[in-house]
Formats: structure tokens, C-alpha cells, sequence
């Protein structure tokens, strides 16, 4: 997870409880969780309509030489 190992997740939440405090730490998570979860629901829409943006320019394009192969037929 973005490089950190255990320790230094011990002590960056050992380092947020003492300048935070225990009250305040729940919320700030909530709202950190929150946000996360609003990044990765957007990634994964710009990821799906980028994918789905490719599927369609491959469709076209095979449907295009489909047509020029005909062409070249006739």
C-alpha cells in the first residue's frame, strides 16, 4: 500500500492520535474512507469508458475494413 510497511503505519497513526486526538480520529477516518472510496469510484469510470471508448474505435475499425475488403472484391 503505497510503499508503507507496518511500521511506518504504527507510527503515522500513533502520530495522528497524538496531534488529532482519540475524539477526532474516528471522524477524520470516515471522511478519509469516504474520500477513497469517492477516487476509486470515479478511476473506475473514467477506467470503464476509456476501455469502452477502445472496444468501440476496434469495432469500427474492423467494421471499416470489413467494408474496404468488399470493396476490393467487387
Amino acid at each position: 500500500m503505497f510503499g508503507i510497511g507496518t511500521p511506518e503505519l504504527i507510527l503515522i497513526l500513533v502520530v495522528a492520535l497524538l496531534i488529532i486526538g482519540p475524539k477526532e480520529l474516528p471522524k477524520i477516518g470516515r471522511e478519509l474512507g469516504r474520500a477513497f472510496r469517492s477516487f476509486q469510484r470515479a478511476a473506475d469510470d473514467v477506467k470503464e469508458s476509456i476501455t469502452r471508448e477502445i472496444e468501440d474505435a476496434g469495432r469500427e475499425a474492423e467494421h471499416t475494413l470489413e467494408e474496404k475488403e468488399k470493396d476490393k472484391k467487387e
